[in-house]
């Protein structure tokens, strides 16, 4: 996400005052919690020394005690004593079976130790690369702060699949205005916990209501978030999702433009999955840098042509196949997949073109004329400037 983010914004010329008041006190967070793990280290690191002393000394001991028990089960043996449990040497095993029990508690006690002091020493370390991290990043975004003279105002509305906690961190970091929904279910669970019993709910849509919380602080997520819990209904079934907002926009006052401004995305989503799905971008037919770029291009004069035929074609063909009038939401797959490779017989004449749908295709008795009108395309400087003009 950050190498995108960069990428555009190193092509634009434009960037946002970066939020280095929000990072410097992330560095100051961080670096408590850095300080806490080290202490927490030298605790347990001071506890399995002490341990490992106790059961060193405590081998002697034992060593020592089996010895006397030894001596002493001779002397008794040699003058015929009877063993009592408070002789001296029912005494002497007392205090050998005292000591085998206290080394077994050190034996089991170090490992538990040695594990927890690795374990805490994995995330102090991944607290201090983080630290280090957040760090370097302060000072980047202090000198582009220094460097940029005139800041811009962004939004980003991210997919769910990019909204993974790091990332919405770092965006509003990089001083943008953040729409998403959070990423697997690292936070919906628990708003349906809160929400549980409220009756507060805003209809938003035919079949959704939201819920809110304005600026709400969660203990696994650097800085305060507007969040919202969606449920709706699919069949007899009701399900849930979650907004997440970071920015300037009161979103919590007007759920339903809230709900409706992410959810306008949906234009880019189905444009994407048109370009792969109708205008074969999915399947890259080449792969020479030049050429992806050109099939790029054309993929999106092609969207747009199959648009501007659509609605030309509406206006001048009576015949037109009528799912294809409506050219507010033309059927552009039908068109392309379906009306590109039906057979038609097609009949040149003086005023025009006819193109006439055979019988057996399923647009039959439909017919398109067109006008001998002929276009002519000026030279442009393509992928080089948009500001150009002509003679």
């Amino acid at each position: 996400m950050e190498a995108v983010v960069l990428a555009a914004e190193a092509k634009t010329g434009l960037r946002p005052l970066r939020r280095t008041d929000l990072l410097r006190g992330r560095v100051q967070r961080t670096s408590r919690e850095r300080q806490g793990r080290e202490a927490q280290m030298q605790a347990i690191e001071m506890e399995l020394t002490a341990v490992q002393v106790q059961e060193t000394e405590t081998r002697q001991q034992i060593d020592q005690q089996r010895t006397l028990v030894s001596e002493l089960v001779a002397e008794y043996r040699e003058k015929q004593r009877p063993e009592r449990p408070y002789s001296t040497l029912g005494r002497a095993r007392h205090k050998l079976g005292v000591l085998e029990r206290r080394q077994a508690q050190w034996v089991k006690k170090a490992p538990k130790l040695e594990e927890q002091f690795a374990r805490r020493q994995e995330q102090l370390a991944v607290c201090q690369a983080q630290e280090s991290q957040l760090q370097r990043r302060l000072e980047q975004f202090e000198a582009d702060n220094r460097a940029n003279r005139c800041p811009i105002q962004a939004d980003f509305r991210l997919d769910a699949g990019f909204g993974v906690k790091e990332n919405v961190a770092q965006l509003i970091e990089m001083g943008y205005e953040v729409y998403t929904k959070p990423y697997a279910d690292w936070l919906t669970p628990r708003l349906k916990r809160q929400a549980a019993g409220r009756s507060d709910w805003t209809r938003v849509g035919k079949n959704a209501e939201m819920i809110a919380w304005k600026a709400a602080t969660l203990h696994d997520f650097p800085y305060p978030l507007d969040v919202a819990l969606e449920r709706f209904w699919v069949g007899d079934k009701q399900k849930h999702a979650t907004l997440l907002h970071f920015g300037t926009d009161p979103v919590t006052t007007d759920l339903p433009a809230w709900f409706k401004r992410y959810n306008a995305r949906q234009t880019i989503e189905a444009g994407i999955k048109e370009g792969k799905g109708v205008f074969e971008m999915h399947h890259l037919k080449v792969r020479s840098a030049p050429g992806l770029y050109l099939q790029e291009q054309f993929a999106v004069f092609a969207a747009n042509f199959v648009r501007w035929a659509a609605h030309w074609l509406a206006t001048q063909c009576p015949q037109f196949p009528s799912a294809w009038q409506d050219t507010a939401q033309p059927r552009v797959k039908e068109q392309v997949k379906v009306g590109a490779h039906t057979s038609a017989w097609v009949y040149w004449q003086e005023q025009g073109c006819l193109l006439r749908f055979t019988n057996a295709s399923v647009f039959a008795g439909r017919s398109l004329e067109l006008e001998r009108h002929w276009a002519v395309q000026l030279p442009l400087p393509f992928a080089e400037s948009s500001c150009f003009g002509h003679l």
